[in-house]
């Protein structure tokens, strides 16, 4: 036998799921008996193992000197060559240690990023069951050829992509690849060529699990050619994201860098040359103003702040892995959701029957027997065991392998999700299907096949004789019917003839609500037979009716989607559902009356730049592949969206990975959808998504306010040195005061605003602009107000002094405390920059207020009263009367500000209300 052609599993051309399996042998190349040893070998050398390959990796060390190639690094640095410069070798140290633990942090992040491969690669099966040479073996996974003949069983993983030969009773559990939460039937007829991934169903896709029945196939594709290879190929490719704050950030740290730089230059040549300092002279006023600018405390109570939001959202059932991601969910514009399990209880639950006599409602949801039947007028139903919804009580029960059982807590299915709904349906009707299957005992039965499509069950009755149970495909029970079942409203069994417009009218209504349909059957048997055979269904069959089920939408993520919508936030659906069922689902969650619904194939014909257009405007995705999903990322984000996205399989790891927040299922999610996202949820509810962005809108309010806090008290500091050398003056600070300023106040008043609480309506707002700089124009206006005003104060204190004799180390000694109050009642007001902070609230503060407070009195005190501390700094003691002085200096600053802020909110400038 001739080898196979070399391009022929490369070459996307042959559609394997849409060929007849004696031309997938013929294109392969194989017989009943397999390959040879010689044919593996050759063919091994073309293709390759059956493995994943390594990404190639940075090495560790230039990795971790990546992590400095930062300008906001490079601003934190010159803080520390400024200290040094000083002499102050530990604040230098302290300078330094920050930015070695955010390169530190950095890098174990990064490292985290890249084990999102390796957990797809472990997914390939150990071992495989193959047929060579006329003789079944086991051989490792890795060691599959395209051609080979595997054989499937319950529980096995599926070690390569496969085209089907041979199928009885086969289901798979697809949902890594496609989110159906359902196992998906399989067969050896072929598919049609444009069949989405999710309806392929003469293929086996490898990593996928084996969930019931027995399959023979010949491997079409291994390696990086299978459909979880290309998922892994594209998770290598794509390139993660840059958060809005990290750009936000950067961008503020380049140009404050360069504006530093320049004040820097124009001022030491201006005190050379304008006011004849020495050069010396005018490099330590250099200095000054390097320390006074440089916010060195901020970078690390960014990341305090941020740390803060992570153990906030662990509370509400959100795990961030990657620091930025806090801040980014604030930033969310667009939430990308999966349906199943997410937005659904992923609990199949009967909401409707439908028997000839007419339609009944079911109430409750999941597998809780909580809720009762009832007509769409209300009237409960107690259904007899001889009418038509009874019998179909009955029916559902007995043919039915499923077990229900109170376990943890919680009611839970072992077995098909369908059949677990059905058992808690006869529950509500109060039916135990326990006893029931000890009345009706169980003969014969002939097993679920996706040949014949449904599943039957011989029963011994109790008054004698026997009774055939049949449940399955409804179009397929309506042709071999001859009869269908309909109560005259006494309790008496009635017969009528087939109505088959009628049954086909009901279930095409039921698909249009996202139903799935089951169809129930019966035939009783006067004489006790101890086998069933397919001949004991040909005639004879009594139609009873229908159910409808539905995954039903958490009544959570009902109410969290409404919350999205108050705060601009779009919601999209996601789905490998079909496009009916995702679309009902959608009405029910509130997303939109009328839902504007694309599949995967509308996703597929259009080009990246179309594609923007239809993903704004869509609000349901349905029968999507991992290669739709990563478009449609992309897409969102090439319109400025900041994106959410959710998943839980395999598949869904690119888009997790591309989104600039991906967030995974903690429960039912993958490991390599864990690996590749930067939160997991841990309850895997919408509603946890929605209060994760609550808490990280209020993280970045809490940025806001240390940056509107912490540059204006710098720049009061700048203004007072560039102030100083303009007019000829002796500096009302010393650098190294400036430098005790500095770091008194920025790590205990500026952390304080970490711990801030939400402010009222943080949800009623839009999503902020990403594009956005860090600094907008009220925050701009902000920062000059409050530096002039802190520039007049301290001006003020300064003359006063001077004027009345005071020398020049007790006056810098009250600038210094005339700051620092100066910053003390700033923080109250800037702890509601949209609001009045005279409230009472406002005024009591938080416990994380209060503490700084106290602490920075502490420090003030003995900075100004200690003898150690007057030798270090050149203080001298300050009175209680000047003492007071300056906190009244303080009040009325503070009034100002407050009238400022209502004066904004009075004409509406720079957005406020």
């Amino acid at each position: 036998m001739n080898a196979i052609p070399p391009a022929a599993p490369a070459d996307p051309a042959p559609q394997w799921h849409a060929l007849p399996a004696e031309a997938v042998r013929r294109e392969l190349e194989v017989g009943e008996d397999g390959l040879d040893d010689a044919q593996v070998r050759r063919r091994r050398g073309i293709h390759g193992f059956n493995r994943l390959p390594k990404p190639p990796r940075r090495n560790p060390i230039l990795r971790f000197l990546a992590q400095f190639d930062n300008v906001l690094i490079y601003v934190l640095l010159a803080g520390a060559v400024a200290a040094l410069v000083l002499g102050h070798m530990i604040d230098a140290a302290v300078i330094l240690a920050v930015v070695v633990v955010n390169a530190v942090v950095g890098f174990v992040q990064e490292g985290k990023a890249e084990a999102a491969l390796g957990a797809i690669r472990d997914m390939i099966s150990p071992r495989a069951n193959v047929i060579r040479g006329g003789a079944r073996t086991s051989v490792p996974a890795d060691e599959l050829v395209p051609g080979d003949i595997v054989l499937l069983e319950a529980g096995d993983r599926v070690p390569a992509d496969l085209r089907l030969t041979h199928a009885r009773n086969l289901l798979i559990d697809e949902a890594i690849l496609t989110g159906e939460s359902v196992a998906a039937e399989k067969h050896n007829a072929p598919a049609a060529p444009d069949a989405p991934l999710g309806d392929r169903t003469s293929l086996a896709f490898s990593g996928t699990m084996v969930a019931a029945g027995q399959g023979t196939g010949i491997v079409v594709a291994t390696g990086t050619a299978t459909e979880i290879g290309h998922i892994s190929t594209l998770l290598a490719n794509v390139e993660p994201m840059s958060t809005p704050l990290l750009r936000q950030i950067n961008e503020f740290a380049r140009r404050f860098t360069l504006l530093a730089l320049a004040c820097g230059v124009v001022l030491f040549f201006f005190a050379v040359h304008a006011r004849s300092f020495g050069w010396a002279d005018a490099l330590i006023a250099v200095v000054a103003l390097a320390v006074g600018v440089v916010p060195e405390g901020l970078p690390a109570v960014i990341t305090i702040t941020l740390a803060i939001g992570v153990r906030r959202m662990a509370a509400r059932n959100a795990v961030i892995r990657r620091l930025p991601a806090v801040e980014t969910l604030g930033a969310t514009s667009v939430i990308c959701s999966d349906k199943t399990g997410t937005l659904t209880r992923n609990e199949m639950t009967v909401r409707s029957i439908i028997t000839a006599e007419g339609f009944l409602r079911v109430a409750g949801a999941g597998y809780a027997p909580e809720g009762g039947i009832a007509t769409l007028h209300g009237e409960a139903v107690h259904p007899a065991a001889t009418d038509p919804v009874g019998r179909l009580l009955l029916a559902g029960a007995l043919c039915n392998d499923a077990q229900l059982h109170w376990r943890d807590g919680r009611w839970i299915v072992d077995g098909d999700p369908m059949e677990g709904a059905l058992l808690t349906l006869a529950r509500k009707a109060d039916l135990d299907p326990s006893q029931e299957r000890g009345t009706w005992e169980r003969l014969d039965e002939i097993p679920f096949d996706s040949g014949h499509r449904f599943m039957a069950t011989l029963h011994h009755a109790p008054g004698g004789g026997g009774i055939i149970f049949v449940k399955g495909a409804p179009e397929r029970l309506i042709e071999v019917c001859t009869s269908q079942m309909a109560g005259d409203g006494t309790g008496h069994d009635v017969r009528a003839a087939m109505d088959a417009d009628y049954w086909h009218e009901e279930i095409a209504k039921a698909a249009a609500h996202g139903e799935r349909v089951l169809g129930f059957a019966f035939r009783p048997l006067p004489k006790l037979a101890s086998r069933l055979t397919f001949d004991d269904l040909r005639d004879g069959l009594v139609f009873i009716g229908l159910t409808g089920f539905i995954d039903p939408p958490r009544d959570e993520a009902v109410a969290a989607i409404r919350e999205c919508h108050t705060a601009g936030i779009a919601v999209k659906m996601i789905t490998g559902d079909h496009a009916a069922t995702a679309a009902a689902i959608a009405r029910q969650l509130g997303l939109s009356p009328t839902p504007a619904v694309a599949t995967g194939a509308d996703v597929e014909a259009l080009s990246d730049d179309e594609l923007p257009a239809l993903a704004a405007r869509t609000d349901v995705f349905a029968r999507t592949s991992p290669q739709h999903k990563l478009r449609i990322v992309k897409a969102l984000q090439t319109t400025g969206a900041v994106v959410a996205m959710t998943g839980d399989g395999v598949n869904d790891a690119p888009s997790l990975r591309q989104a600039d927040v991906g967030i995974a299922m903690g429960r039912k999610g993958t490991e390599a959808a864990k690996e590749a996202a930067q939160v997991v949820l841990l309850d895997d509810n919408f509603a946890s998504i929605v209060a994760a962005v609550s808490e990280g809108r209020t993280v970045y309010d809490n940025i806001r306010k240390m940056i509107a806090w912490t540059l204006p008290t710098n720049g009061g500091e700048l203004l007072a040195v560039v102030f100083a050398i303009a007019a000829g003056l002796a500096m009302p600070l010393t650098p190294a005061q400036i430098l005790w300023l500095n770091l008194i106040t920025a790590g205990t008043l500026g952390l304080a605003l970490a711990f801030e609480p939400a402010e009222p309506g943080v949800m009623a707002r839009r999503p902020r602009d990403a594009r956005a700089g860090l600094l907008s124009p009220f925050m701009l206006w902000r920062v000059l107000l409050v530096s002039v005003l802190f520039l007049i104060a301290l001006l003020a204190v300064y003359f006063y002094s001077l004027s009345r004799g005071d020398d020049l180390a007790l006056t810098r000694t009250l600038c210094v405390n005339a700051l620092v109050i100066l910053d003390t009642f700033y923080l109250f007001n800037v702890r509601y920059l949209n609001t009045s902070s005279f409230t009472l609230r406002g005024a009591l503060g938080t416990r994380a207020v209060l503490a700084a407070v106290g602490a920075v009195a502490l420090g003030q005190f003995i900075f100004t009263y200690a003898p150690f501390m007057q030798a270090a700094f050149d203080t001298r003691p300050v009175t209680w009367q000047d003492g007071g002085l300056l906190v009244l200096l303080g009040i009325a600053i503070m009034i100002v500000l407050e009238i400022e802020k209502w004066l904004l909110r009075r004409f509406r400038l720079f957005g406020m209300e």
